[in-house]
């Protein structure tokens, strides 16, 4: 998936260690659906433990990234999905630098 850093929270530890990042990711683009282009804009909930949470801490908002995962449900009690990123690329020539 590809889109716009628009917020992230601060860089927390899990109880073992581990260091995780939430953001939330907007993504614009033109999908073709039965045989029509169709617009789609959305906000994406995101969160990215491990190297993915230090890279994505290190990012600033606004820049656009291409983020590869899996998604999975926000908790056991919740069936609201979010994307867990496993890799990040910084895409070059956004309009933030």
């Amino acid at each position: 998936m590809t889109g716009v850093l628009i917020e992230r929270k601060a860089l927390r530890f899990t109880p073992a260690a581990v260091p995780v990042t939430e953001c939330v990711i907007g993504h614009q683009s033109e999908q073709l659906e039965a045989g029509s282009a169709r617009r789609v804009e959305c906000e994406i909930q995101a969160i990215g433990l491990g190297e993915a949470a230090r890279w994505l801490q290190a990012a600033t908002p606004g820049v656009l990234v291409h983020l590869t995962g899996f998604l999975a449900a926000r908790s056991q009690n919740s069936k609201q999905l979010r994307l867990h990123v496993t890799t990040i690329e910084f895409v070059e020539g956004n309009k933030n630098g």
